[in-house]
């Protein structure tokens, strides 16, 4: 009979224990203290139940610092967990020295061997360290919530934007859509998970529980959310979906609307709100799976529908149009229009500044530029990005004091057309390319004259 590896079986139960419980509540004793001590015990060799409560001790403890004390900590991740220098360069020599060697003298030691060991010894320490701190319950989502952390004082202090790097190296690992769990959510969707969707909610607020309802259970409306087995209840993206007969060009409807259309009969599904739900994930691409996914099961529910796409904000447009208006007379008295507001009790005043006001959009969204000769719009990057075409424009289509503030009322169409998605999307990815309906091109022909 085989024997039996006690101290395993006690680890392994004390593990067991551990997952049952949540973090200790740590405690008297200087949180930045118990930190670095717990730390250190994590990079020491000890039995997973010993370092499982290490890791629950580090974070815990982590939770009670202060925003200066996290900051330092960050520091110390940075000076003090990074790489060995000798050890790098002595294993860059001894790659250095097989790679020269001619194959056909013997050697102690491959150069992929070699190659190996030159890996391991370039991957800064802290690393290991954040592995580590994975290891309890509830560790995944408490490291996002650190990388939060981590972007707001790196905006503070550019100095820490290097240990920014390890935490997207996992993260890239750890997040894989591979990884990820797609799931309707509907009103039957546990409380606790809909309350996460009202608060997550970054496009369109969404006001209180009849708001939400409306959202979720009418026969023409879905939602769908990402979830990832480490994190739990927690969404990490969500897309909410109306089911229209044609392609609309304002949001007041869709978002008061609902049961106006029998799914069967509907041509269009429409993408109208995308949120991301954790900060700590920024840089990882969720959204353009969630979209291509959603489109498939879709597709797979209702046959019929023929049309995918979005009806997006533009929320760079009024601080870009300000800019422009400084140097550009027309734009600047758009600007003072739109601010008199004649334009929405006067039908003529409307129909007016529309013309120009789909002409500047148009423009901003086609020709303004960052550096990467990528869109300024962030919502034009991932939805191009993604292999979407701009549509159509319209305005006024955003009333909301949001939507005013920030696109000066105007939206717009990105299309999800399914032949054309991935050629569109490596047409963008090589050399910026912005896919465009031949609509929207021809409104960079108007002209912008004054009324």
């Amino acid at each position: 009979m085989p024997s039996i590896n006690i101290d395993f079986v006690q680890d392994l139960l004390s593990a067991l224990r551990l997952n049952d419980r949540p973090w200790s509540s740590g405690g008297a004793g200087a949180p930045d203290r118990a930190l670095a001590e717990a730390c250190a015990r994590l990079m020491k060799p000890g039995g997973d139940a010993t370092r499982i409560a290490a890791a629950a001790e580090a974070l815990e403890a982590y939770q009670r610092l202060d925003p200066e004390q996290r900051a330092a900590f960050f520091h110390r991740l940075l000076d003090d967990y990074g790489a060995d220098a000798e050890a790098v360069r002595a294993a860059y020599a001894a790659w250095d020295l097989a790679a020269r060697r001619p194959e056909q003298e013997p050697a102690a030691e491959t150069a992929e061997a070699a190659f190996a060991r030159l890996f391991e010894a370039v991957e800064p320490r802290r690393q290991a360290l954040l592995r580590a701190l994975n290891l309890c319950p509830g560790g995944t989502i408490a490291l996002v919530r650190m990388r939060e952390d981590l972007l707001a004082a790196a905006r503070a202090d550019p100095s820490l934007k290097p240990l920014d790097v390890d935490f997207a190296h996992l993260f890239a690992s750890w997040f894989n859509r591979g990884f990820l769990v797609l799931r309707e959510i509907d009103w039957n969707t546990p409380a606790a998970i809909l309350e996460k969707i009202v608060a997550y909610e970054a496009v369109h607020e969404i006001r209180d529980w009849d708001d939400l309802r409306r959202r979720l259970d009418p026969p023409d409306r879905r939602c769908f959310a990402f979830f990832h087995p480490a994190t739990g209840d927690e969404p990490l993206v969500f897309v909410e979906v109306a089911l229209t007969d044609g392609v609309p060009g304002a949001i007041a409807p869709v978002l008061e609307g609902g049961g106006a259309v029998d799914p069967r009969d509907a041509d269009t599904a429409v993408f109208y709100s995308i949120s991301n739900c954790q900060g700590g994930l920024r840089g990882v691409t969720f959204g353009s799976f969630l979209i291509k996914q959603v489109v498939q099961e879709l597709s797979r529910e209702l046959p019929n529908l023929k049309t995918f796409v979005t009806l997006s904000p533009v929320p760079g447009f009024a601080a870009w149009l300000a800019r422009t208006a400084k140097e550009d007379p027309l734009a600047a008295e758009l600007r003072e229009r739109l601010a008199a507001g004649r334009w929405r009790e006067d039908e003529a005043e409307r129909k007016a500044l529309a013309a120009r006001f789909q002409r500047r959009t148009a423009q901003y969204l086609l020709e303004s530029k960052r550096a990467d000769a990528r869109p300024e719009d962030p919502v034009a990057r991932f939805h191009l990005g993604n292999g979407a075409t701009l549509a159509d424009v319209h305005w006024p289509a955003d009333l909301s004091e949001g939507g005013l503030a920030n696109g000066c009322g105007a939206m717009v169409n990105y299309l999800y057309d399914l032949d054309r998605i991935e050629a569109r999307h490596e047409a963008f990815a090589k050399d910026g390319t912005v896919a465009a309906a031949s609509g929207v091109k021809r409104l960079l022909k108007a002209q912008d004259k004054a009324a």
